[in-house]
């Protein structure tokens, strides 16, 4: 079967998004693209109608008929129909569990990350070692009702007195589902194999218990996997199932509908792996923010549930604290209008900015929600715990520690940027600069963001299962990524080092592709931008003493980089970046970094 046309959609929290991928001239495009509101609560309560809605608006801009009545046609006829239909969903609140593990620095935060891998949002992680009586643990599961429980713990024929005793507490909570009153509550079991008979005994008959692979079979190994796919099938067997109108749209599609991060994950994993490269994504939402990551070919992904940019709004100011914001906005505001405006935001979630300084206020905040998401990645992204390594001299010199964060930014190849508030700043340029400065990249790291918020419908496109269609869907998944769903802002380069106020830190020979060279000193606190649209550009980068650019220290490096629809970014800023404490004199370099990058041209006119 040639595959010619696909429709995906995503179900989001409020929104669903619908977009049409057609095989035009040799390749997969994206064709067209259609959104309404999601229809899972009251008065509707039956997501099928937005989806409806939204294929509907594809079918006025295409010409093209999709639907017959309340029925999508596949496979495609002549011009009408599409040859599959495939959807992700977050709508209900998305996937919500628990977790438990013997050790919550060793099987519960290895159960954290397979949970997490899967597109879940991890409630709680219950572990022998966390400190709270049984008693404690058994009301936090009965007041949290989550939708699955994953339970782990042991290495493969090891002790199993602790995982025994944790399933005797799942046992006396008797947990009972979020969603729905007449099925009982997934239970994933992923621990030492010599312990299943009596989780068996324990938990067979209150909770529809399914075993599966040890998630650490022994202390060296994370196995996680067979634990990410069974969360995927009981999201689709239970939790799916008793969302309104969840059952109608499982019989529409052709592959099994996942959860919107899981398929996002999947995507940047896949991307990744086909570069051979070292990848951060984020997804900063109304209510969350989600970040990605692949370091030496290790996947992770975190959710900070309280992060977001309208419903958690307030709770970034309270976890940031208002110096913190206020140290990004380039102009005199009083501190008690500022929480108002912010307070605004959150009472009035769904708007958006109504003037400059409004804007100016929300990406000021954007970047203390991205800024604390990335540190508690960076905390969770780590080496397995509990590993006894090997240490030669220079292991011990580097510091190399199990425990240690896997993320480092001087390995960092691509960041990729998504939600709306980096999809759809008004200038590319407030983009780039809100990634440079909450993530702070070391070395030459190149910039994205995802156009339309696509990447969860090319994820779940990537990992379709059918032998027939599979590798043709995944080509589709790339091209179109490469093609149409990533905006390509163009490349930072950042010294770290011991930078000094007087001396020049870095010299920078850019030749493009038309023969041109340019020659740039960069000094401490220099911020420059190059214009440059996406090509090739040959970059020598001559470091001063003491400062690293990728290389070591001092050694200089020669690379190709790419510019892009903001061009090429210096930044001689430092690393951490310090600003100035004193309100003028913060004023006045924030105002001179946004205007070297044409941040807010309409600022101060």
């Amino acid at each position: 079967m040639k595959l010619r046309s696909i429709l995906a959609t995503d179900c989001g929290s409020t929104t669903t998004k619908a977009i049409l991928i057609e095989f035009v001239d040799g390749e997969y495009r994206l064709t067209f693209r259609g959104e309404a509101p999601t229809t899972v609560e009251a008065p509707f309560e039956d997501v099928t109608r937005g989806v409806l809605n939204a294929t509907m608006e594809i079918e006025e801009l295409s010409g093209r008929k999709i639907l017959d009545g309340e029925n999508i046609i596949t496979p495609q006829k002549k011009d009408n129909g599409v040859d599959i239909y495939i959807s992700t969903s977050s709508a209900g609140g998305g996937l919500q569990m628990m977790v438990a593990g013997v050790v919550k620095s060793m099987t519960g935060e290895s159960a954290e990350r397979a949970a997490l891998g899967a597109g879940s949002i991890v409630m709680d992680v219950l572990a022998s070692n966390d400190g709270r009586k049984p008693h404690e643990k058994i009301t936090r599961i009965r007041q949290l009702r989550p939708d699955m429980i994953l339970l782990s713990g042991g290495i493969d024929g090891g002790t199993t007195k602790h995982v025994v005793e944790l399933a005797e507490i799942l046992a006396a909570a008797n947990p009972q589902p979020r969603l729905g009153q007449n099925y009982k509550l997934p239970v994933i079991y992923a621990g030492n194999k010599k312990a299943t008979s009596s989780i068996k005994k324990t938990l067979g008959k209150l909770t529809d218990l399914d075993v599966t692979e040890n998630i650490r079979p022994v202390l060296e190994q994370e196995n996680l996997k067979p634990s990410r796919d069974k969360i995927h099938d009981l999201f689709m067997e239970h939790v799916m199932q008793q969302a309104p109108g969840y059952k109608k749209l499982m019989s529409w599609t052709d592959a099994p509908i996942m959860p919107t991060p899981g398929a996002v994950g999947a995507l940047i994993e896949m991307v990744a792996n086909k570069e051979n490269i070292s990848v951060v994504g984020v997804d900063i939402g109304g209510a969350t923010t989600d970040i990605f990551s692949v370091f030496q070919n290790q996947f992770n992904r975190t959710v900070s549930a309280n992060l977001g940019m309208s419903y958690s709004i307030c709770n970034v100011l309270a976890e940031a604290s208002l110096p913190n914001v206020l140290r990004w906005v380039p102009f005199d505001i009083d501190e008690k209008e500022l929480t108002n405006r912010i307070g605004n935001k959150m009472i009035r979630p769904t708007t958006v900015p109504q003037s400059l300084e409004e804007l100016v206020i929300e990406q000021a905040i954007a970047r203390e929600a991205l800024r604390l998401s990335f540190i508690q990645h960076k905390a969770f992204a780590v080496n397995l715990k509990g590993v006894q390594k090997e240490r030669t001299i220079s292991d011990a010199f580097e510091q190399s520690d199990s425990g240690e964060s896997l993320v480092d930014m001087m390995e960092l190849d691509l960041i990729v940027g998504s939600g709306g508030v980096l999809s759809h700043a008004p200038r590319r340029e407030q983009s780039a600069k809100m990634l440079i400065d909450s993530f702070l990249p070391e070395g030459v790291t190149s910039l994205a963001v995802d156009s339309i918020f696509m990447m969860p419908q090319l994820g779940v496109m990537a990992n379709i299962e059918n032998k027939e269609i599979a590798e043709q869907a995944r080509v589709a998944a790339l091209e179109v990524f490469e093609k149409d769903c990533l905006i390509r802002l163009g490349t930072c380069i950042a010294p770290v080092g011991k930078l000094n106020n007087s001396e020049k830190i870095l010299n920078v020979i850019l030749e493009f592709k038309n023969g041109e060279k340019e020659n740039i000193d960069i000094r401490f606190g220099d911020l420059v931008r190059i214009r440059v649209g996406y090509e090739k550009v040959k970059a020598t980068l001559t470091p001063g003493k003491n400062i690293d650019v990728g290389a070591g220290i001092g050694e200089q490096v020669n690379t190709d980089i790419y510019g892009g629809q903001v061009g090429i970014i210096i930044d001689g800023r430092g690393r951490p970046l310090q600003i100035d404490q004193s309100s003028s004199k913060r004023i006045a370099d924030l105002k001179k970094w946004s205007d070297a990058v044409d941040e807010y041209p309409e600022l101060g006119k």
